[in-house]
């Protein structure tokens, strides 16, 4: 993409709206624009990102299993009448009515609607188990909507349903998803925290909330060193065998995690690498059991005949609120410094001197090498310029063609995340960037 065709509209000062880190550089960045109150117009550069960051959630689900689909954004409130929920809500449902005075509402969970979509497909135990997910917008008429993406009122969400013929396969399907989240945010560059979260009436520790420590976070976070040192990805994910998940889960939670709400000084009293910080929730696992398939009538015929209620869990991951998250986790003074799986472009190409034959030629034949991955800032602008807005942008390379270097072929290479430089051949920058 070339800069001086692109509608990547930098801004120079701090919006005065914005109260966060990540809202104002979402902003000065060019990578939303807010529409209404608590929502956002994602421009190009943003949108990069947010696919992105969709797709890495995407393949570690389907690693695990979970099928993708999708589910509309418009509900019929009889589902969640059914289920006892449309009038406990509250006022976070847009609730509306179509030409015919049919009660309908946006979307802001898809609890009701997979419920009544399995009840008219899954009949016997050999239908099972199931997880099934979908990556969708949602909304909640939120009252006072704040910090930019991260707490908006619609959003991009990833949410799976598992359905079990009993308890025990319900663990093990709430396992896999335990397993997904932290290869998923160890991929997207930041270390996530899983806290056990409230249970409600429904009792047990299958209730999980994943925190991403940043220094801006809304809640203290009180961890183990571990998890500093555990390496995720590593961990196999094509059989899913149901001892492996016990280990894995239990290596995993037997550390000691929790927020400022939940925080046990004697319990943290015994934590022999102690670690503190600041945390932003970013995604929540829940087993729920038969709270909504047995109000809506979810049976399946079970291995000796008898008429079974499945067992139920969902899995949430903020997806446009990550974008929010990574930024808040990855900043500094001149602006966003993205991991290099969900930056928008690889690498930024600056042209110093548009117009000089060698650094045109230079910056053509490192454009046409990126084949459509990289931002060429062709703009008839001063190097100054170009530079803040490279580091405001946040892409993980810098490519900087300038006259003198460009007559011996070689650019200057810097990294985003480091600020080291290096003076190579056009060929060595590219090999090294990847």
């Amino acid at each position: 993409m070339r800069l001086s065709r692109s509608l990547i509209p930098t801004m120079k000062e701090n919006p005065a709206e914005a109260q966060i880190a990540s809202h104002r550089l979402m902003l000065r960045a060019g990578l939303v624009r807010q529409t209404a109150s608590g929502i956002y117009a994602w421009l190009p550069a943003g949108w990069k990102v947010l696919q992105n960051i969709a797709r890495i959630v995407a393949e570690e689900q389907e690693a695990v299993g979970a099928q993708a689909m999708l589910m509309p954004t418009i509900q019929s409130a009889d589902l969640w009448k059914q289920s006892g929920r449309y009038d406990a809500y509250g006022p976070e449902m847009l609730r509306l009515a179509d030409r015919h005075g049919r009660e309908l509402l946006y979307g802001p969970t898809n609890e009701e609607m997979l419920t009544d979509l399995v009840r008219q497909s899954v009949k016997s135990y050999r239908d099972l188990p199931q997880i099934l997910f979908h990556i969708q917008w949602k909304f909640r008429d939120e009252m006072r909507p704040r910090f930019g993406v991260m707490r908006g009122r619609e959003f991009l969400m990833k949410d799976a349903y598992s359905f079990d013929l009993d308890y025990e396969g319900a663990v093990v399907s709430y396992r896999k998803m335990m397993l997904a989240y932290m290869r998923t945010f160890q991929r997207l560059g930041v270390k996530a925290i899983p806290m056990v979260a409230d249970t409600g009436p429904i009792g047990g520790d299958l209730s999980h909330e994943f925190i991403i420590l940043a220094p801006t976070g809304e809640s203290q976070v009180f961890y183990d060193a571990a998890y500093d040192d555990m390496d995720f990805t590593k961990e196999a994910v094509d059989h899913n065998a149901p001892a492996d998940l016990e280990r894995f889960f239990n290596e995993v939670t037997h550390h000691y995690a929790a927020t400022d709400e939940k925080h046990d000084e004697p319990v943290w009293a015994k934590v022999a690498n102690q670690r503190e910080g600041r945390g932003i929730e970013v995604g929540h696992i829940f087993y729920f059991g038969t709270k909504y398939a047995e109000p809506m009538g979810l049976t399946v015929a079970g291995r000796d005949g008898t008429s079974v209620i499945p067992h139920m869990g969902s899995y949430g991951v903020g997806v446009s609120r990550l974008v929010g998250a990574l930024i808040e986790a990855h900043h500094d003074e001149a602006g966003i410094i993205w991991p290099d799986s969900v930056a928008p472009f690889k690498a930024v190409i600056l042209n110093l001197k548009v117009g000089d034959a060698g650094c045109d030629a230079l910056c053509e034949a490192a454009y046409a090498a990126f084949k459509g991955e990289a931002l060429y800032d062709d703009r008839d602008d001063r190097a100054g310029a170009k530079f803040a807005d490279a580091d405001l942008m946040g892409h993980p390379w810098q490519i900087v063609v300038g006259p003198r270097g460009a007559k011996a072929g070689m650019v200057e290479l810097k990294r985003r995340a480091t600020g080291e430089k290096l003076e190579l051949s056009l060929a060595d920058a590219l090999a090294k960037i990847g």
